[in-house]
């Protein structure tokens, strides 16, 4: 199946979706304003995949910040992976937030209450890293 590679830009994330390696990642910030233009593809992407996934599939969300309309989009991802869970796949989604930002632990837990999803909730630094 088909990898999706999005590199992120100043006004989207940078997307890993690999059944060879099980990385499933949204990662920076979402301030699209065609939502549908990227997320649509993701979508479609979960919905190919759901017949090849065979093992523990944990998909990691680790954004910095998202406007309204990409948490819509977020949301039917969240949607689309509980779909999956509820055909028989193991799907946990690991949500990442800074220590310094409640609202988007928040945000992670209002949407744990709208989709059937395990949440594993993973707090980091807003410190850059060294390298």
């Amino acid at each position: 199946m088909e990898i999706i590679r999005i590199e992120a830009t100043e006004v989207s994330p940078s997307v890993v979706f690999d059944l060879s390696t099980n990385n499933f990642i949204i990662k920076g910030k979402s301030v699209v304003n065609e939502v549908d233009t990227f997320y649509a593809p993701l979508i479609e992407w979960l919905e190919s995949a759901q017949d090849k996934i065979n093992k523990r599939v944990d998909f990691v969300f680790d954004l910095e910040y998202f406007n309204i309309y990409s948490s819509k989009r977020i949301l039917f991802i969240l949607y689309k992976l509980s779909d999956l869970r509820k055909e028989g796949n193991d799907i946990n989604v690991i949500w990442h937030f800074s220590m310094d930002d409640d609202d988007m632990k928040e945000v992670g837990e209002d949407f744990a209450c709208m989709v059937n999803l395990p949440f594993e909730f993973i707090s980091h630094s807003m410190e850059p890293e060294l390298i």
